[in-house]
């Protein structure tokens, strides 16, 4: 497509968007009266306007049966959780069966690495990448001196080359085969938190296959956002957060993968509790866990209804929507915020901004980095100023993240807009 830098143009994209009705499923920020441009799904997506009545139904229904609304409710309690696999299936690309939702992410994470990092004297290390999210940089360490290992040695970080931002792929791969004899475990962030940069997922995987080692992904930054094949790929485990661009509010919960060559293995370790058990002897409470052979089997807790009434309301949207549609605008919403980006650039004798997100469509999903080489904080405090939000990461990077449920192209073009004003004051 031909980009345009122009209000006209970012405003006739719009017209012929035909998701641009989804943006009123939806509750806006205001400031000073008027919708802000949000472009922080990444950290925190925007409430569904359904969200509220699908959480009144649970309090009704708990105000009304307490505790029969596990068997009697509209939605049955006991049940609720059967839910998503289905909506969940195609965001993740897995099978129903290999999906489950339950608490946060990190727990998550904890509990399938209880299953799938299993060291061994002689293989025993993780492989990442450099700058992962600090919630799963303590739960490699922690993982590791719990089996008794030291990070320093037991966690392999993959870097980007000098003078780059990003990873290589081949790079990866190289660093998975360099330590083929002494890794356990590979496990990546599918979308970087700092950069933006998708990992490839099905290279890695197979990588970590062939040196006999689990591959596995925190996908925070990913569901929702970029295109999943967990099931195709071959992906041992992966688990999310609902919270971002799944939009299932502020400490959301969490979802997992397990793939179907391990969900039927009851001899596989893990941490088990009473929401695991085979449904149809639980309520006999016997001693001796007896798994459900599917990704349940994982559970350790009934369901947090509330929680999940949130997640149900966004879920609904995106089936709604589409998760292919979503993908399509997705990527031509991302495309224009990197040309009006790059514009803005060349109005200037000296760079700017260099954006630190893969320019190829196929390895990013919504977030653009933003290294702002001059004036970064001024510009950040401004955009705020003139309600744009987005995020800031020490020491100078700005993220944004427009979303195709709710975002428009007129607010990329209004971004730069701004930029470009600041820049010439």
């Amino acid at each position: 497509m031909n980009f345009q830098n122009s209000l006209e143009f970012s405003k006739q994209l719009d017209v012929q968007d035909p998701l641009k009705h989804f943006r009123e499923k939806f509750l806006i920020p205001q400031h000073k009266g008027k919708d802000c441009i949000y472009l922080t799904g990444n950290s925190l997506g925007l409430q569904p306007k359904s969200a509220k009545d699908e959480i009144q139904k649970v309090l009704n229904d708990w105000a009304t049966l307490a505790v029969e609304a596990h068997f009697y409710a509209s939605k049955p309690w006991i049940n609720y959780h059967d839910f998503f696999p289905k909506l969940l299936s195609k965001i993740v690309g897995a099978l129903p069966h290999e999906i489950v939702v339950m608490n946060s992410l990190t727990v998550n994470l904890h509990l399938l690495m209880i299953t799938f990092y299993r060291p061994s004297k002689n293989r025993y290390k993780i492989i990442c990448e450099a700058k992962a999210f600090p919630s799963d940089q303590y739960a490699f360490e922690s993982q590791v001196k719990f089996h008794g290992f030291h990070p320093d040695d037991a966690i392999i970080e993959v870097t980007p080359r000098k003078g780059e931002h990003d990873l290589r792929t081949e790079d990866i791969i190289k660093t998975i085969e360099q330590h083929e004899n002494e890794v356990a475990l590979v496990l990546f962030g599918g979308v970087n938190y700092y950069s933006g940069q998708y990992y490839n997922l099905k290279a890695i995987t197979a990588a970590a296959h062939a040196a006999g080692a689990y591959a596995g992904f925190d996908l925070a930054h990913a569901a929702g956002n970029v295109e999943l094949h967990l099931h195709d790929w071959n992906v041992d485990f992966a688990s999310w957060c609902s919270y971002k661009y799944l939009n299932s509010g502020p400490g959301g919960i969490s979802g997992a993968y397990i793939h179907e060559k391990h969900i039927s293995n009851s001899n596989l370790p893990r941490f088990a509790g009473w929401w695991g058990y085979k449904k149809e002897t639980r309520f006999q409470m016997e001693k001796g866990f007896d798994a459900i052979p599917t990704a349940e089997g994982w559970q350790v807790s009934n369901s947090p209804i509330l929680l999940m009434a949130a997640h149900k309301a966004s879920l609904d949207i995106f089936e709604e929507a589409g998760i292919d549609n979503l993908h399509t605008k997705r990527k031509i919403l991302t495309a224009y915020l990197h040309f009006i980006l790059n514009d803005v650039n060349e109005h200037h004798s000296e760079k700017m901004i260099e954006i630190i997100t893969p320019s190829n469509e196929n390895e990013r999903g919504c977030q653009v980095s933003m290294l702002m080489l001059q004036k970064g904080k001024q510009i950040f405090d401004e955009l705020i100023e003139q309600g744009v939000i987005g995020d800031w990461r020490e020491p100078n990077v700005i993220r944004v993240a427009p979303v195709p449920l709710y975002n428009t192209f007129e607010d990329i073009w209004q971004v730069g807009n701004i930029i470009e004003k600041i820049l010439k004051e």
